[in-house]
């Protein structure tokens, strides 16, 4: 599967970059506007959130982008529909910017467990067509499991799937950890849906340790009959997929005994502003990025598409 965005150097270098506003100047809110400075096909147009001594904010004036702490009623009160608008708040606060944002036919790519739209995992579902209007990126853990607990499902009789994430403390802000019931049940949801398997546990630990432990996420399965050189085959092949768009995701340990399977991800932030242990927010930025952009290439072309009838 190719996850690179569908467009050729020819028509990038002549496409409008898409506009695009972040709501939220959280940690992830600010990693998002770095990849998106970073992002030919994407133009940052405004920076939203609600409080005006945010370092989010202050980061984001450093590009010389717009910044505002009217929160969401800024991004409604722009002149033109954004073609983008990245949502890393919290789940609760996607219901209602949601339900605000649909009328104006622009793309939401959201960032919180909320479980409102389309589920989206570049190496299971690729970024390309979309359902709808609205992206649910599921959550970190899920970024993280989902890929193998796929590949895995799709080639063995798999029973049981228990999804174990540990993210350091001083990157679980305050939306994370207003969202841990929504993190926990909308990644079990994730996981049945994208591996068949019903029988499902997700579990998020935070962790308080110094120095920060690395973001690490693993993948127990049960698997009767299991061949361990089949196993480490598929989870080091949908690996080297996901490393495509998120370099720092790495296969730590595959082990099998008897019908247990165990898979160690690692993922390390390559990042501006993010720490190296931060893996847990750079995953699933960097696959937002990629939905966005796959966007801006579509728009694109049917712009050129329209200009030549």
């Amino acid at each position: 599967m190719s996850l690179t965005v569908d467009v050729t150097d020819a028509e990038a270098r002549f496409a409008e970059p898409a506009s695009v506003a972040v709501i939220g100047t959280g940690a992830i809110g600010q990693d998002l506007i770095s990849k998106i400075h970073r992002s030919p096909s994407l133009d940052c147009r405004l920076v939203a959130g609600r409080n005006p001594a945010s370092a989010g904010l202050r980061h984001a004036e450093q590009f010389g982008y717009p910044v505002t702490a009217a929160g969401i009623d800024a991004v409604l009160a722009a002149g033109d529909p954004f073609d983008v608008v990245f949502d890393a708040t919290n789940a609760a606060s996607h219901l209602r910017h949601w339900a605000l944002l649909e009328p104006l036919g622009t793309l939401v790519v959201d960032l919180t467990p909320s479980r409102v739209g389309q589920m989206v995992v570049p190496t299971v579902t690729g970024v390309g067509a979309t359902t709808g209007r609205n992206i649910n990126l599921i959550s970190c853990g899920g970024q993280a499991s989902i890929p193998v607990a796929h590949a895995l499902a799709n080639r063995f009789p798999v029973t049981y799937i228990e999804v174990v994430s540990t993210v350091a403390s001083d990157v679980a802000g305050r939306g994370t950890r207003l969202n841990l019931d929504e993190y926990v049940a909308t990644t079990r949801h994730a996981i049945t849906t994208f591996s068949g398997v019903s029988d499902v546990k997700a579990i998020l630990n935070i962790s308080p340790a110094v120095p920060p432990a690395t973001f690490r996420t693993a993948v127990h399965a049960r698997i009767p009959g299991a061949d361990v050189a089949a196993v480490r085959a598929a989870v080091e092949g949908v690996a080297e997929q996901v490393r495509s768009f998120a370099p720092g995701y790495a296969v730590t340990a595959c082990t099998v005994v008897d019908d247990r399977v165990t898979v160690a991800l690692q993922v390390t932030a390559h990042s501006d502003v993010l720490p190296g242990y931060a893996g847990n927010l750079d995953i699933i930025n960097s696959a937002a990025i990629l939905v966005a952009e796959q966007h801006a290439a579509r728009l694109g072309r049917t712009a050129r598409t329209e200009a030549a009838r």
